[in-house]
Parts: structure tokens; sequence; C-alpha cells
């Protein structure tokens, strides 16, 4: 057998046993997340939250940012730093879109409700490939 082939079947062997850990420890939640807290928090992005204005009904962007790829702007995306953002906002000036997203989201959200809606958006990530490098948050990257 010719050693390119070889190196194909042993690369190709590596990624698929080394794959699926890799996917489950991206797509991790914390232990207190249920999946009724992302439905909930489902609720919310379409509805009070207000974040279906400018994230789109499938979160995938519109004035806002896609919540849906593996492309985080402001952080690395994990769950606390989602909580993070949606409670301090995002200024129109650090803003890649230059649409600013209010304190909480505008939607006047509980801290409960801002988990929840951090906890579906952590959910959706890697939905949808990213688009591209992202450049407002340099060290999140």
């Amino acid at each position: 057998m010719d050693i390119r082939i070889r190196l194909g079947l042993l690369t190709a062997g590596l990624v698929l046993a080394v794959a699926p850990g890799l996917a489950a420890q991206e797509a991790a939640l914390p232990a207190d997340v249920t999946p009724a807290m992302i439905e909930q928090g489902k609720k919310i992005f379409h509805g009070k939250g207000l974040c279906v204005a400018c994230h789109g009904q499938a979160a995938r962007g519109g004035l806002a940012p896609s919540l849906a790829d593996t492309a985080w702007i402001h952080s690395r995306g994990s769950y606390e730093e989602i909580i993070a953002q949606i409670q301090r906002g995002v200024p129109a000036e650090s803003s890649q879109s230059r649409t600013p997203m209010p304190p909480g989201g505008g939607g006047g959200l509980k801290p409960e409700e801002i988990r929840a809606v951090a906890a579906y958006v952590r959910s959706l990530r890697g939905q949808v490939a990213a688009l591209g490098p992202t450049v407002d948050c340099p060290e999140a990257n």
C-alpha cells in the first residue's frame, strides 16, 4: 500500500476517533443548565427579550451578528461570558455591526431570564459555519 494512502487512512482514523470528544466538549453546558431552561431561553429570545429583532428568527444575524456560528465577537462564547455580555450590553462604538445592544438586551430581563437566554444562545453555537474571523475582540479568536 502506498505511503500516502496509509497516512491518509491514519489521519482519517485519528479525526474520527478524536472529533466526537471535541464536539461533546464544545457543546457542553454547565450541569445546572437544563433542557427546560434552554426552552425558556428560546421563548424569551423570541419574545420578551427582543433578541430576535436584531439577531433574527434563527439567530443567524441581521442587524446584529449571528449567534449560531462559532465566531464570537466580544468573548469566547462561554455560558458565563454570554451572561455577562447580555447583562452589560454592547455600546455602538464597540459593536462590529455598529448596532448597540442595551444592557439586559433591552427587554428588562430578570437575572434568571438572562441565564435562560444565555443557555439558549450557547446551545446554538456551531449550528452554521462561521463566516470569517472577527475583529472586535482579537483575544477571543
